[in-house]
């Protein structure tokens, strides 16, 4: 009798941001320290023992910027040790993907009908591309905004 192998699923935790009713679910076991949530309450950052980070959070769209205008200005940044290898646009969302220094960035945004951004931004070690891709599109899958929002 053969057993298969099975990858161990981590345990997902669900965030709900109070203040922009951003929604993001990833697994806990793995962004395991939770850092202290900003005076202004816009969202919260976890960490990885093996040095990645994830934060969900929210922003007003002061500048009105669109998933286009968002990913063009990306694209433009002279930011040292930035760029951006991957973009797609939809209707009210945008992605990114890229490297930042040493370690890959991944990006998602919604451009909410209320004048908030919600995102969740991932960054983790090169080396450790192989595990994070794996956890990527289901962390990013899982954004969106509260149900019956009333955020503003």
């Amino acid at each position: 009798m053969a057993i298969a192998a099975t990858p161990v699923i981590a345990k997902p935790f669900t965030y709900v941001n109070a203040r922009f009713g951003t929604v993001c679910t990833f697994p806990d076991q793995i962004f395991s320290d939770a850092l202290p949530e900003p005076e202004n309450g816009d969202g919260q950052q976890w960490l990885s023992a093996d040095g990645a980070s994830l934060t969900c959070s929210g922003i007003y769209n002061g500048d009105d910027d669109t998933p286009k205008t968002f990913v063009e200005a990306q694209m433009a940044s002279t930011e040292p040790g930035y760029k951006v290898t991957y973009s797609k646009i939809g209707k009210n969302w945008a992605v990114l993907s890229g490297v930042k220094g040493d370690n890959i960035f991944y990006e998602r945004r919604l451009f909410g009908k209320d004048d908030v951004i919600r995102s969740v931004w991932i960054e983790y070690p090169a080396a450790l591309k192989a595990k994070y891709d794996l956890l990527i599109g289901a962390i990013a899958g899982s954004l969106h905004e509260a149900s019956g929002s009333h955020w503003k």
